[in-house]
């Protein structure tokens, strides 16, 4: 009898103990400039995102620098350099996942690289949405000659020509093994321009391992 008290007693103090470590606690850190970005475990995070922007971005200037042509709508800078006016229409997921709210962040990052080149500016997005909300439309139709015409002549009236389209458009594919599955995104930006019809397109693609216990990226990748 002693014995099972004892025991009974013990157990009393060992769930004591664990109690204050089961309540829903959630504690954060400010990251420096130098910190690596925290690593998804279910899906793509700001590890991937970031380089598939700045890789792809890099890529599309560096592209478009070497093809673009004078076009109508042109806007001289005051020191006298020229710049296209680019409509954003929007980051579009086609990928094997939800992206939340790096959706948003994915498409202000691209806006954000692209105007600091000075051959480019860049529309505000709150004239893109209320444009395409006015009509009622979305990216895709903006490729058809009656909705680009309409889209134009809505900016325009609020003094916002435009020269070239961009659109993002996030893919992926999926391998599974035994449970573990490898997930290939790619990120891919074209610059239409509407002048001529004649597009600039690049992309960027990272893979990335998931695996239900630790040895997992050891049993595949070595």
């Amino acid at each position: 009898m002693a014995v099972r008290r004892k025991f009974l007693l013990l157990t009393l103090l060992f769930c004591c103990i664990l109690a204050p470590g089961c309540r829903k606690k959630q504690y954060a850190h400010v990251l420096k400039q130098d910190d690596r970005d925290m690593v998804g475990s279910h899906n793509a995070g700001a590890e991937t995102w970031k380089p598939l922007i700045d890789e792809s971005v890099s890529r599309l200037l560096g592209k478009s620098s070497q093809t673009i042509l004078q076009t109508s709508h042109t806007t001289i800078r005051e020191d006298g350099s020229l710049a296209r006016s680019v409509c954003f229409v929007g980051v579009e997921n086609k990928s094997g996942e939800t992206i939340g709210d790096f959706k948003d962040q994915i498409y202000e990052h691209i806006s954000t690289l692209v105007s600091q080149d000075p051959q480019y500016r860049m529309i505000s997005k709150r004239y893109v949405d209320a444009a395409m909300a006015e009509l009622r439309c979305n990216p895709d139709s903006l490729v058809l000659p009656q909705k680009q015409r309409d889209f134009q002549m809505v900016l325009e009236k609020s003094s916002q020509p435009i020269d070239y389209l961009l659109f993002a458009r996030v893919t992926s594919g999926t391998t599974n093994s035994n449970g573990d599955y490898q997930r290939d995104y790619l990120l891919t930006l074209e610059l239409l321009n509407i002048h001529t019809g004649e597009s600039v397109t690049e992309s960027a693609m990272l893979r990335k391992g998931y695996h239900k216990r630790r040895w997992g990226r050891w049993v595949h990748y070595g």
